[in-house]
Protein backbone atom coordinates (compact mmCIF):
# COMPACT_ATOMS: atom_id res chain seq x y z
CA UNK A 1 0.00 0.00 0.00
CA UNK A 2 1.39 3.32 -0.60
CA UNK A 3 1.93 6.66 1.26
CA UNK A 4 0.33 9.22 -1.35
CA UNK A 5 -2.69 10.17 -0.32
CA UNK A 6 -3.03 12.01 2.94
CA UNK A 7 -5.73 13.90 4.09
CA UNK A 8 -3.88 16.68 6.42
CA UNK A 9 -0.81 18.50 5.75
CA UNK A 10 2.30 16.49 6.49
CA UNK A 11 5.00 16.82 8.61
CA UNK A 12 7.96 17.89 6.60
CA UNK A 13 10.27 14.96 8.87
CA UNK A 14 7.90 12.53 7.35
CA UNK A 15 9.50 13.22 3.87
CA UNK A 16 13.08 12.88 2.46
CA UNK A 17 14.24 14.38 -0.78
CA UNK A 18 16.61 12.52 -2.85
CA UNK A 19 19.42 13.94 -4.77
CA UNK A 20 20.99 12.63 -8.37
CA UNK A 21 24.64 13.37 -6.16
CA UNK A 22 23.65 11.20 -3.09
CA UNK A 23 23.76 8.38 -5.20
CA UNK A 24 26.58 9.46 -7.54
CA UNK A 25 29.80 7.35 -7.52
CA UNK A 26 31.74 10.25 -9.81
CA UNK A 27 31.10 11.96 -6.41
CA UNK A 28 32.80 12.37 -3.13
CA UNK A 29 31.29 12.58 0.07
CA UNK A 30 32.23 16.32 0.38
CA UNK A 31 30.33 17.07 -3.39
CA UNK A 32 27.15 14.92 -1.63
CA UNK A 33 27.60 11.41 -2.19
CA UNK A 34 25.83 9.92 0.90
CA UNK A 35 26.28 5.94 -0.03
CA UNK A 36 29.48 4.02 -0.30
CA UNK A 37 31.08 4.60 -4.00
CA UNK A 38 30.63 -0.01 -4.07
CA UNK A 39 26.91 0.86 -3.85
CA UNK A 40 26.58 4.01 -5.82
CA UNK A 41 25.60 4.43 -9.67
CA UNK A 42 27.04 6.63 -12.49
CA UNK A 43 25.59 9.48 -12.92
CA UNK A 44 21.71 9.14 -11.89
CA UNK A 45 19.55 11.03 -13.04
CA UNK A 46 16.20 12.76 -11.08
CA UNK A 47 13.49 10.80 -13.78
CA UNK A 48 15.33 7.70 -12.92
CA UNK A 49 15.29 7.96 -8.85
CA UNK A 50 11.88 8.81 -9.49
CA UNK A 51 11.06 5.82 -11.58
CA UNK A 52 12.44 3.31 -8.68
CA UNK A 53 10.19 5.11 -6.37
CA UNK A 54 7.18 5.15 -7.92
CA UNK A 55 7.35 1.27 -9.32
CA UNK A 56 7.83 0.49 -5.31
CA UNK A 57 4.85 2.81 -4.55
CA UNK A 58 6.73 5.57 -2.81
CA UNK A 59 5.28 9.08 -3.30
CA UNK A 60 6.89 10.71 -5.76
CA UNK A 61 7.34 14.30 -5.45
CA UNK A 62 9.19 13.64 -2.12
CA UNK A 63 9.68 9.99 -0.74
CA UNK A 64 7.24 9.45 2.07
CA UNK A 65 9.03 7.25 5.09
CA UNK A 66 6.21 7.13 7.59
CA UNK A 67 2.39 8.22 7.81
CA UNK A 68 0.66 9.89 10.29
CA UNK A 69 0.60 7.59 12.88
CA UNK A 70 4.62 7.39 12.83
CA UNK A 71 4.13 3.32 11.52
CA UNK A 72 6.39 2.82 8.44
CA UNK A 73 4.79 3.03 4.51
CA UNK A 74 6.79 0.50 3.65
CA UNK A 75 8.52 -1.71 6.19
CA UNK A 76 11.09 -2.36 3.69
CA UNK A 77 12.48 1.46 4.17
CA UNK A 78 12.47 2.23 7.44
CA UNK A 79 15.38 5.03 6.93
CA UNK A 80 16.32 7.67 4.46
CA UNK A 81 19.69 5.45 3.62
CA UNK A 82 17.84 2.38 3.08
CA UNK A 83 15.60 4.25 0.05
CA UNK A 84 19.23 5.61 -0.93
CA UNK A 85 20.73 2.00 -1.46
CA UNK A 86 17.83 0.27 -2.98
CA UNK A 87 17.16 3.56 -6.18
CA UNK A 88 21.44 2.76 -6.49
CA UNK A 89 20.58 -0.88 -6.74
CA UNK A 90 17.75 -1.03 -9.53
CA UNK A 91 18.61 2.11 -11.22
CA UNK A 92 21.41 0.16 -13.40
CA UNK A 93 18.95 -2.51 -14.47
CA UNK A 94 16.43 0.21 -15.38
CA UNK A 95 15.68 -0.47 -19.31
CA UNK A 96 16.83 2.92 -19.60
CA UNK A 97 20.41 2.10 -18.51
CA UNK A 98 20.69 -0.78 -20.40
CA UNK A 99 19.69 0.03 -23.66
CA UNK A 100 22.19 3.02 -23.80
CA UNK A 101 24.93 0.33 -23.18
CA UNK A 102 23.92 -1.40 -26.59
CA UNK A 103 24.60 1.34 -29.25
CA UNK A 104 26.91 4.22 -29.92
CA UNK A 105 27.22 7.50 -28.25
CA UNK A 106 24.51 9.08 -30.56
CA UNK A 107 25.13 12.34 -28.86
CA UNK A 108 28.76 12.79 -29.49
CA UNK A 109 27.92 11.43 -33.37
CA UNK A 110 25.50 14.39 -33.48
CA UNK A 111 27.99 17.07 -32.17
CA UNK A 112 30.07 15.90 -34.63
CA UNK A 113 28.14 15.97 -37.37
CA UNK A 114 27.00 19.77 -36.43
CA UNK A 115 30.33 20.71 -37.34
CA UNK A 116 30.16 20.37 -40.60
CA UNK A 117 29.38 23.52 -42.51
CA UNK A 118 30.20 26.29 -40.08
CA UNK A 119 33.53 28.04 -42.21
CA UNK A 120 33.05 30.98 -43.58
CA UNK A 121 31.25 31.29 -46.73
CA UNK A 122 32.34 31.86 -50.06
CA UNK A 123 31.20 34.78 -51.90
Amino acid sequence: VACTAVRFPAKQDRFICIYPAFLNNKKTIAEGRRIPTSKAVENPTATEIQDVCSEVGLNLKRVQLTQEDGSLCLVQFPSCKSVMLYAAEIIPKLKRRTQKRGGGDQSLQQREGSKKGKGKKKK
